[in-house]
């Protein structure tokens, strides 16, 4: 095996790929701030407690984990950076009102969390502090929305679910750890039979509701037959209005639900939602309410965002034109070195021929150039483009 083979899963980013990312990630933190967040840059690695404390705990088997050669202790190289914005909310910053903070970065996985994908994701996201009402959940729906229209992603869909409709089901169910999973699984991947035999000890009312689940998804007409289904289980109509509250406040999308996805059952404590466009083979965003993140660093506040993978997002929005260059000859006469730099400080892109070659440029168009005319140094178009 070749010396300089990657590992299984992790590519490097060639000038086009990595010139459209670049791009990507500048429109995505700009939509960010245009909301009132705030950038924040959590560090690759940090000890290992703090990145699997509390709701990280899921993230176990996708830490990469060493030791740290100063202090001996276990370090993680995150896989998530949600665990690290929360921490910094609740001791860096520490703030009474809300916080907005936004992040952009990369996340190292031990495995492909999908198909094909990478383990080394570029992740964005964005997340808001302090507000337990559905303005926040709200304002981080909407904030995906613009970002994947800063990024010209069309045809977006929205789907929506709430882990409280599961947990109102199965409150005073007493289940181990093993069975919990088991029910979510079948839930999720709509096993009836599986989940019948599961459930069969349950109380009538929590097994008849969460069979009833497996057929809960498709359009706002859900939420009605759900409200029908559910009558009676305590505290589930009052989730159901507040989705049908949330969705009829998304314009432009197409808004579906599935009550028995549990995609980050144990992560989430509320209202949360998946963005799908044609071609992606997964959800391109995903977020929610996660209240409890913030718990274990001794400050549980309300807490509403959603993430997103760069590297995804790029594979399936269109491909942008280059950026339009001005070809110059190299020289160290002054005169010739003014022009170009003045060039540059008008923020135009200059690419100098070097003696003996013609640059080879792909991630620009080169369509002026810079010549010499009656003494002077002047932009021309170039023939042919």
């Amino acid at each position: 095996m070749s010396a300089w083979v990657l590992p299984d899963h992790i590519a490097d980013v060639l000038p086009s790929e990595a010139r459209h990312i670049e791009e990507l990630r500048r429109g995505l933190l700009d939509t960010a701030r245009s909301y009132g967040y705030e950038l924040v840059m959590p560090p690759l690695l940090e000890h290992l407690e703090s990145l699997l404390t509390g709701t990280g705990e899921a993230l176990d088997l996708q830490t990469f984990k060493l030791v740290d050669q100063l202090s001996g202790r276990s370090l993680g190289l995150r896989a998530d950076t949600t665990q690290q914005v929360a921490r910094i909310d609740a001791h860096l910053l520490n703030r009474r009102g809300i916080t907005r903070l936004c992040y952009c970065g990369p996340v190292l996985h031990t495995r492909p969390d999908r198909p094909r994908a990478t383990r080394e994701p570029l992740q964005f996201g964005a997340e808001i502090y302090g507000h337990a009402g559905l303005e926040a959940d709200l304002e981080s729906l909407l904030l995906a929305l613009a970002c994947l229209r800063s990024a010209q992603v069309e045809n977006v869909s929205v789907d929506m679910a709430d882990v409280r409709v599961v947990r109102s089901l199965l409150a005073g169910v007493v289940l181990e750890a093993p069975v919990l999973h088991a029910v979510h699984a079948a839930l999720a991947s709509k096993d009836a039979s599986e989940l019948a035999r599961l459930t069969r000890e349950f109380p009538a009312a929590s097994r008849d509701g969460l069979m009833a689940l497996l057929q809960l998804y498709g359009d706002a007409s859900v939420l009605d037959e759900a409200g029908k289904a559910l009558a009676g289980v305590p505290g589930v109509a009052e989730v159901l209005a507040h989705l049908k509250w949330l969705a009829a406040r998304l314009e432009g999308v197409n808004v579906t639900f599935d009550l028995a996805d549990l995609r980050g059952y144990g992560y989430y404590s509320g209202t949360r939602f998946a963005m799908y466009v044609p071609g992606a083979s997964d959800a391109l965003v995903r977020g929610g309410r996660y209240d409890e993140v913030g718990a274990v660093f001794g400050r549980n506040r309300p807490a509403a965002g959603f993430s997103l993978d760069i590297k995804q997002l790029v594979s399936v929005v269109p491909t942008r034109a280059l950026k339009a260059a001005i070809r110059a000859p190299w020289g160290d006469a002054q005169d010739v070195g003014a022009a170009i730099a003045a060039l540059r400080q008008q923020g135009e892109t200059v690419v100098c021929v070097l003696p003996g070659h013609e640059s080879e440029v792909d991630e620009f168009h080169c369509d002026r150039e810079l010549v010499q005319v009656a003494g002077q140094w002047v932009v021309q178009a170039i023939s042919g483009n």
